[in-house]
């Protein structure tokens, strides 16, 4: 991926794509409380702080880097997202960016939400 591209997806807000991922989710009859659910599942916010960032315009970049608790099973999130095999990401916030991505993927495609958040 260019730089520049890489760039602005960094310095986009996370509030800004959250409306799409809620949008794609209940075109497909999930809901905003099961995208929300799927994103602290990943980054370990409560939904008080993911409230918060996304009232207070956080970037991607800020709010992967500050995540309180970045879930240690979103290594076993696997398959193709944009073109890309997730797991062979390189750049580590594209991976956790593309994590994020198929997760929501996965959500709109009426996963059980076990799979979803990888429950044993």
């Amino acid at each position: 991926m260019a730089a520049s591209a890489n760039d602005r997806i960094r310095r986009t807000s996370v509030a800004s794509v959250h409306v799409h991922y809620v949008a794609k989710a209940e075109r497909k009859g999930r809901t905003r409380a099961e995208v929300d659910e799927v994103i602290r599942w990943l980054t370990g916010y409560s939904q008080g702080q993911l409230e918060a960032l996304l009232a207070a315009g956080t970037d991607f970049e800020t709010f992967f880097a500050e995540a309180p608790a970045m879930n240690t099973n979103r290594t076993l999130i696997t398959g193709m997202i944009c073109g890309y095999r997730v797991e062979e990401i390189g750049d580590p916030f594209m991976r956790e960016l593309r994590y994020l991505d198929k997760l929501i993927d996965e959500l709109a495609k009426g996963k059980a939400m076990e799979k979803i958040l990888r429950a044993s």
